[in-house]
């Protein structure tokens, strides 16, 4: 199972399914560096120092650090979904699909209807 560290914008309820289906998921709300205005290489450099894989709705940025940065513990970047326990089942499958998340980007898309 992943060790992740939620992002601001990062839905609750998927962090709780996540966490059911047996993922360790600290939210970035439990370290209290919410509501802080942390930059996302901020965020991301806890990430790294907690050796946890940073879980995101916030796409874009976290696409161009992984590509200017390289080394990390691994970044999920995700689409919206309001069927939050579809999505963590989503993340689920896809971490549990690789060997190492060390240095990888993980694109976890909605499906289309």
């Amino acid at each position: 199972m992943a060790r992740f560290y939620s992002n601001e914008n990062f839905p609750i309820p998927t962090v709780e399914v996540l966490r059911a289906l047996g993922h360790d998921v600290l939210t970035i709300q439990e370290t209290g560096n919410a509501n802080r205005s942390l930059s996302d290489t901020d965020v991301l450099s806890f990430a790294i120092s907690e050796q946890r894989v940073l879980l995101t709705l916030n796409r874009k940025h976290f696409i161009k650090l992984h590509r200017a940065l390289g080394k990390h513990a691994g970044i999920v970047v995700c689409s919206f979904d309001p069927d939050f326990e579809a999505l963590a089942k989503r993340i689920h499958l896809a971490v549990d699909s690789e060997e190492l998340l060390a240095n990888r980007l993980i694109r976890v898309n909605r499906p289309l209807d």
